[in-house]
């Protein structure tokens, strides 16, 4: 068995090398695209285009407006008339407008409360969102800071006013970089496509060629024709994984390995042993290629979404938390984040390793009784 098996993995490597398109796309996915991911996927805004329309023209207006800097806002504009603020919106010149009202001056210097007005470009939900967060933190510093200098005139020493000293501290991304979750993340979704579609379509080409039939005359088992898809597949992921990390997470996003990389490249080989049965199983039922495509469309997305990367499980509907317990995605993100920013061990990551297992069983288990119910048929 182990002969006509190297044999079979040797066949495989082989197209893959010789296949020069196939492997240009492999090196981008795991390089230019995680790469892109960590550069363009930014969670936080920075430089929010501001142009401000002030009414009022008085010191506490410029100071308020002092106040709206960089890094979270950059002003762009100072309007003069109130038909300027929908133009400079749906132009696209600012994603918002801060209008402070004429009596901004004076309800500051009594006992009133100022209002602002803020208009937001709302087509990039997120952006906005966070737009108005940052706009909120500056308004509650502006009101602190004004209550302070009242408290404490200029020459005295007044009694300060009460106030609350957050000292917080952020355990395993201290700068709070959000290129590490977005670059780390597109790593994984790498290695979860590639696994699923390296597999699934070179069965499937193989399929209509009529290639799998003769290998079905030659003296080897559906055992180890599908090992022999799975394995060379297995290796290229680990490769490009190690040259992902070692061309572009560490030297442009300095993401670290607190964890044991023996353990992370381990569990990595059984999760893409999971999905490469995923998709040998895809190859078995689809046809042709296009419907081996559609079908991995149909199951990716849902996987995405429901991995709990970008909503956790907590937050999901029941019935959907429980449709994420079958995704392995899930368990793999949980694996990879804690070893590679927390650094877990073993002991910390065994659920997910057990569950990673399980389900790669179970897919392999599938797609072997499938074919081979599939060319009982046949025959």
């Amino acid at each position: 068995m182990s002969r006509r098996l190297f044999g079979l993995v040797r066949k495989e490597f082989a197209q893959i090398l010789r296949d020069r398109p196939l492997l240009i796309i492999l090196i981008w996915a795991f390089t230019a695209a995680v790469y892109a991911a960590g550069t363009g996927r930014a969670i936080e805004s920075t430089d929010v285009a501001t142009a401000v329309y002030d009414l009022s023209r008085g010191p506490a207006s410029r100071e308020f407006v002092s106040h709206l800097r960089r890094p979270y806002f950059k002003i762009v504009a100072h309007l003069d008339r109130e038909a300027d603020i929908a133009a400079t919106l749906n132009t696209g010149r600012a994603a918002i407008v801060v209008v402070i009202p004429p009596e901004f001056q004076r309800l500051m210097d009594g006992s009133g409360q100022a209002h602002i007005q803020v208009l937001t470009d709302g087509a990039l939900a997120m952006s906005a969102t966070l737009s108005v967060a940052y706009l909120a933190a500056v308004s509650t510093q502006y009101v602190l800071d004004v209550l302070q200098d009242r408290a404490t005139p200029a020459g005295s020493r007044g009694m300060p006013i009460p106030a609350v000293d957050a000292r917080l501290r952020v355990r395993f991304n201290p700068n709070m970089s959000s290129a590490w979750f977005a670059a780390l993340l597109e790593l994984l979704n790498m290695c979860t496509m590639v696994s699923l579609l390296l597999t699934a379509a070179n069965l499937v080409r193989e399929k209509e060629r009529g290639t799998v039939e003769q290998l079905l005359v030659s003296p080897v088992r559906p055992i180890e024709i599908f090992l022999a898809k799975i394995i060379p597949t297995i290796i290229v992921v680990l490769l490009l994984s190690a040259l992902c990390f070692l061309l572009v997470l560490r030297p442009a996003f300095q993401v670290p390995m607190r964890g044991s990389p023996a353990l992370f490249f381990a569990v990595t080989a059984m999760y893409v042993f999971a999905m490469t049965s995923m998709g040998i199983a895809i190859a078995v039922v689809a046809r042709n290629l296009s419907q081996a495509i559609m079908m991995m469309i149909l199951i990716l997305q849902p996987m995405v979404f429901l991995s709990g990367a970008w909503n956790p499980p907590e937050a999901m509907s029941p019935w959907m938390r429980w449709i994420s317990v079958v995704s392995p995605l899930r368990y793999y993100i949980d694996f990879a984040f804690g070893v590679v920013l927390k650094g877990n061990g073993l002991t910390l990551v065994v659920w997910d390793v057990v569950g990673i297992v399980v389900l790669g069983a179970l897919l392999f288990a599938f797609a072997l009784t499938w074919f081979e119910r599939s060319l009982k048929v046949a025959h």
